[in-house]
């Protein structure tokens, strides 16, 4: 990649120093002078090429002074070991008729994803209900935001307390359980979170140096793109009995954490899609994307350990920012609770018993950019919600709603026990940076009297409700397919976004 990069970069120069020669002889028709021309061009690409091309028919070739290309992989690899990829400028953007097959072997981390048929990371959605009524933190509400942001590192690259790897080993085989241990939990938070908090069967040792290190910052941050930290209110409620169970009424206020296992799970599933194509012919293939390891094989296994690593990394992570957001409140409300509704995974794939044709079968489902949805009696539900069935958690955008649903036993016959994860969005990033100013950004949320801190101006446009889906039509599919019921409506009032 940065070999490609580097003749691109070595191309782009010479065409640049063609089209000034050729400026250079127009100047020179229209009768200034070569001192004229020079002051125009402003030296550039310096004095002598320009006499050159003023007086004679000269060649081209890339000066002695341009990067070499030792300093040059020096300089990308600096750049892959603080941010883990290689930046790039775009050169040009236009639309090309057809369809045709492409293959992005440089994806920006900023969010988890589906790599070659593989999930990785365990993004997820915690929901934290406080007993604070909206009446009491809305004269406060700019200044508590501000305390979080300024609490909880957040945006593209960003780290925050940095652990040692044998520190980071152990989140990655106990996940929330470290985070109890530690101080940053308490044992009903862990109840309430999908797998207790720790997918079973992680070994650090499937997991490369390469992810160790990146993980190492990153513990209790948010990330960026889409990933979010909101306050929100309860604004409805359809099942006054679910709701109440879950710990929600309305006018109290909510938070809702969304993020990931940052560049940690990001370069597992790099690393192991190498190995995959490493150990496949994939000339045999139909599509590169097709490429596997059976579950039962070594690698296959190798996989799902440092994917169950990835996920410890994730709850983990989830949880000390909550930790944080607690701390923050109390400042605020010393008195007010602050309890764990439920943390739910959005990419994962776990082991899981179902009745396939009469028989029970473990399957491997994959759930990515999908929730579990549960129903009453599973044991896989905690037991303060096993009679009514699990929480499951679909937030919208920055500027509209969020829910709340509960699993029903029609999805688990329908769906494997799955529903959607989010709103899901409508237009590409750039394509709503075309559509949308940051004025426009800004003044649509103000308009919603919603406050916003973003990482960047960029994200503030990216993430505007523009982009995506109506999450109220998503959430009535969900609830009519009987596959998620409706228990509660949310309403942000402050956004912290990555």
């Amino acid at each position: 990649n940065i070999a490609c990069l580097y003749i691109l970069l070595k191309k782009q120069e010479n065409s640049r120093r063609q089209k000034i020669a050729k400026k250079i002889k127009e100047y020179k028709k229209r009768g200034l002078s070569l001192k004229e021309i020079q002051r125009i061009l402003d030296h550039y690409p310096n004095d002598r090429f320009i006499e050159r091309h003023y007086y004679e028919d000269a060649g081209q070739r890339i000066s002695l002074g341009f990067i070499s290309f030792k300093d040059f992989y020096k300089t990308k690899l600096q750049e892959l070991q603080e941010y883990g990829v290689i930046f790039d400028k775009v050169k040009e953007i236009k639309k090309i008729d057809g369809k045709f097959e492409v293959y992005d072997f440089n994806m920006q981390d900023n969010h988890n994803f589906i790599a070659n048929g593989f999930i990785v990371s365990n993004c997820g959605v915690r929901l934290v209900a406080t007993d604070i009524p909206v009446a009491k933190l809305m004269p406060k509400r700019q200044e508590i935001l501000h305390d979080i942001v300024r609490t909880i590192p957040h945006g593209l690259g960003r780290g925050g307390k940095r652990h040692t790897e044998a520190e980071l080993k152990e989140v990655l085989k106990k996940g929330s359980q470290w985070a109890l241990e530690n101080g940053m939990a308490v044992k009903e938070d862990l109840d309430c979170t999908e797998e207790n908090g720790r997918l079973a069967g992680a070994n650090p040792v499937d997991v490369s140096n390469r992810a160790i290190s990146r993980g190492l910052g990153q513990l209790g941050t948010l990330g960026a793109g889409n990933h979010f930290l909101d306050i929100q209110i309860v604004d409805e409620v359809f099942d006054a009995e679910v709701a109440e169970k879950f710990g929600l009424s309305k006018d109290s206020v909510v938070l809702m954490i969304h993020c990931g296992s940052r560049g940690l799970g990001h370069q597992i599933a790099s690393d192991y899609i190498k190995e995959f194509e490493n150990n496949q012919n994939i000339e045999k293939l139909p599509d590169r994307e097709l490429v596997h390891a059976p579950i039962e094989s070594e690698l296959g296994k190798k996989y799902l350990s440092a994917m169950a690593c990835a996920v410890n990394f994730a709850f983990c992570n989830r949880q000390i920012i909550m930790h944080h957001v607690r701390r923050v409140l109390a400042r605020y409300f010393p008195k007010a609770k602050a309890k764990l509704v439920y943390d739910v995974c959005h990419n994962i794939a776990k082991i899981e018993e179902f009745e396939l044709g009469g028989k029970k079968t473990q399957l491997c489902v994959h759930r990515k950019g999908a929730t579990r949805s549960f129903g009453p009696g599973r044991k896989e539900v905690p037991i303060i919600y096993r009679e009514i069935g699990q929480p499951v958690l679909i937030p919208g955008t920055m500027g509209t709603a969020s829910y709340v649903l509960v699993g029903t036993s029609e999805a688990e016959k329908k769906t494997f026990g799955s529903t959607a994860h989010g709103a899901g969005r409508r237009e590409s990033r750039t394509k709503i940076r075309k559509q949308l100013s940051l004025e426009q950004a800004r003044k649509d949320m103000q308009k919603r009297d919603i406050i916003v801190e973003a990482s960047s101006n960029k994200t503030m446009i990216e993430e505007n409700p523009l982009a995506y889906k109506d999450v109220d039509e998503v959430v009535h599919v969900s609830h009519e397919a009987g596959i998620g019921k409706l228990v509660a409506k949310l309403k942000p009032i402050a956004v912290m976004i990555g």
